[in-house]
């Protein structure tokens, strides 16, 4: 069904004033295009990152009925190599697309070819008009951003032809399951089907849709355009704050370095919600290489999970979906303090790390410089503190903008005292959990078990009457090692399992077994030296008592031989403000009483889990984080 062209306007006429007094008042002129790249189509189109390859466009007058001509221009692909579906859909060939225009050639074409038609049609600003979002959300955003092009603001809105459809027929199927075939299909219309000019017949089926969809009740047809953001919006979160689960994706294998800046590029043509990304932090409050984004709805999040292993610079980024509960866990904050923080709008955070205990408001702006002000002065410093008011060595700043934020980055490692300071890009979602993270440690643990005593006391002793594991699979349970050792593990003591934990409280691989005689742990180690389990070899060899309750209190033991935990080191290597006690806390819960020399228990709760309590050492005014010594499962220790 090919659309009659356009008929050029009377001479003398002022096509502006004859649009304005037109009978049949509607949208301006519409620009219907047509995309492919060199990967998948249909639906997935855009899913596998491949560039574009093909536009095909024509400008339709919805007010005169009247249509401009077809273009069609081949766009040369970086990659040129064609998907067998691409291949034989379009029958274009790598050679084809080697001799075409790169992607801003084809735009700047673009724009002025339908500058031209709009003109020929009576002039007006024009709307682009597409078969779904795929085209521009998830090819022409992302490869602009890719290829570093700036897109002329007409891509930014546009209408979709599914949508509008949908208006004027919701008794069709849902929007996202219809096609350009399907909805000619329903309205009876004729098509060329001799038509085999790859895109050309998209298009003149879309432009024939339009033209009859427009023959019906239009006053809502046209009216609402969709909307792709130009720029991130920064803004704090609540955790009263109820978050869909289905607008969050968590993406996995971000630089470490990556900024919310950077998400928002990698999601390019998707609408992220208003602070909507959340930078994940380890225990040690630094990025871990994680983000939850949260998007303005559920169709947004849809397209945002086929970027699954895009990439972003030479990194591939896993997307997978996430809940609302995770992101407001994440991004979520309680403090007024914080809130009146992050209340100014279009402001760059930056986080200072290391900052002196002792530096204030002054010492900061002093150290960024007059060439770099912080927004509000000192009111623009937000210091992290412990909850008993000591300094943590953190903090935030906001600036204005952009070219102020990169002045201050390049004070990166400059001196402050006799401290350098590293200077990175922060989020709101940051602030939050770094401020969340320092006011969730109180002083003094709570104890929410009943203490156990010491039911099963070890004899120290130097025999080598247990046998050490490494290299397990960080997924092993205590079934496993008895299964691995197989005969052996009938010689093995009551509650003589215990696994080791690294000091963020996961399995190590390592673990120590006690047998019931050195014999039986020497032939143990014989037969199961370098077994597999789970496709990896294990390590199986004798230690004594005396090894393994040093390791299990925080030593190590390697080739160089056994370094003591802190606890059992002489008293007089105890830096007066680098040591850790371990009060004696009986069942009576009684206030711990400090004793008078360095002692050398710790106790267990219910759980099995042994707890350093580091809040002695903060009575004592020590400024250390507090570490995990290595736990145990299984039979506790008597290591006196």
């Amino acid at each position: 069904m090919t659309p009659p062209p356009p008929q050029p306007p009377p001479p003398g006429s002022n096509p502006a004033s004859d649009s304005a007094t037109d009978p049949r008042p509607g949208p301006g002129p519409l620009v219907v295009l047509f995309g492919a790249t060199a990967g998948a189509m249909g639906p997935d189109l855009g899913s596998d990152e491949t560039d574009l390859i093909l536009l095909v466009w024509q400008v339709v007058e919805p007010r005169s009925r009247q249509v401009g001509t077809l273009h069609k221009s081949l766009v040369r692909a970086e990659a040129a190599a064609l998907s067998p579906q691409c291949r034989e859909a379009s029958g274009l060939s790598a050679d084809s697309l080697a001799r075409a225009e790169p992607l801003d050639k084809v735009l700047q074409q673009f724009s002025q070819l339908v500058s031209g038609d709009v003109a020929l049609l009576g002039g007006g600003p024009y709307m682009l008009c597409t078969d779904g979002q795929q085209l521009l959300r998830q090819v022409l955003h992302p490869e602009a951003s890719r290829k570093n092009l700036v897109l002329p603001d007409t891509f930014f809105s546009f209408y979709d032809l599914r949508r509008e459809f949908h208006v004027q027929h919701p008794s069709a199927c849902p929007a996202r399951e219809l096609t350009v075939a399907t909805m000619a299909q329903d309205l009876g219309l004729e098509t060329d089907a001799t038509e085999d000019d790859f895109g050309v017949w998209e298009v003149k089926t879309m432009v024939a849709v339009i033209l009859h969809l427009l023959e019906g009740p239009s006053g809502q047809l046209f009216s609402k355009a969709e909307v792709v953001k130009q720029k991130y919006e920064t803004g704090p979160c609540s955790k009263a704050d109820v978050v869909d689960s289905e607008t969050v994706v968590r993406a996995r294998g971000l630089p470490w370095q990556s900024s919310d800046q950077d998400v928002a590029r990698f999601f390019k043509g998707l609408n992220i919600a208003r602070g909507g990304v959340a930078l994940c932090l380890n225990a040690q409050g630094r990025r871990n290489g994680e983000a939850l984004i949260r998007f303005v709805d559920s169709e947004q999040r849809d397209l945002a999970l086929q970027r699954h292993k895009h990439h972003m610079g030479v990194r591939y980024i896993e997307v997978y979906k996430a809940t609302g509960e995770e992101f407001v866990k994440i991004a979520g904050g309680t403090s007024l303090e914080v809130a009146r923080f992050l209340s100014r709008e279009d402001q760059v955070i930056l986080r200072l790390r290391g900052l002196p205990f002792s530096a204030g408001p002054a010492d900061v702006l002093g150290f960024l410089g007059p060439e770099c002000p912080v927004t509000g002065g000192a009111d623009g410093l937000l210091f992290v503190r412990h909850p008993d008011g000591r300094p943590t060595g953190d903090a935030f700043a906001l600036f204005a903008c952009e070219e102020l934020a990169q002045a201050a980055l390049r004070r990166h490692k400059g001196i402050l005292g006799k401290r350098y300071i590293e200077l990175f890009r922060s989020t709101a979602a940051e602030v939050q959990q770094v401020l969340n993270r320092y006011a969730s440690s109180p002083l003094l643990p709570t104890l929410t078990a009943p203490l156990l005593p010491i039911p099963f006391p070890l004899a120290a002793g130097t025999g080598r009457d247990c046998v050490r594991l490494r290299g397990l699979p960080y997924t092993a349970t205590i079934e496993d090692i008895l299964s691995f050792l197989g005969e052996a593990a009938a010689d093995i003591r009551p509650h003589g399992v215990h696994m080791v934990l690294n000091q963020q409280g996961r399995p190590s691989g390592d673990a120590f077994i006690q047998m019931t005689s050195a014999e039986r742990a020497l032939a143990a180690a014989q037969r199961c030296h370098k077994k597999v389990m789970k496709e990896r070899y294990v390590e199986v060899v004798p230690c004594s008592t005396e090894e393994m309750s040093r390791v299990l209190m925080g030593g190590t033991l390697g080739r160089s031989g056994l370094s003591p935990p802190p606890c059992k080191l002489p008293w007089q290597c105890w830096a007066p403000c680098r040591c850790t006690l371990y009060f004696c806390l009986q069942a009576s819960h009684h206030p711990p009483t400090p004793p008078s020399r360095p002692p050398q228990h710790s106790f267990l709760l219910r759980r099995q889990l042994y707890i350093p309590l580091q809040h002695c050492s903060r009575l004592l005014g020590c400024l250390l984080p507090p570490p995990l010594l290595p736990t145990t499962q299984g039979q506790p220790l008597n290591c006196t």
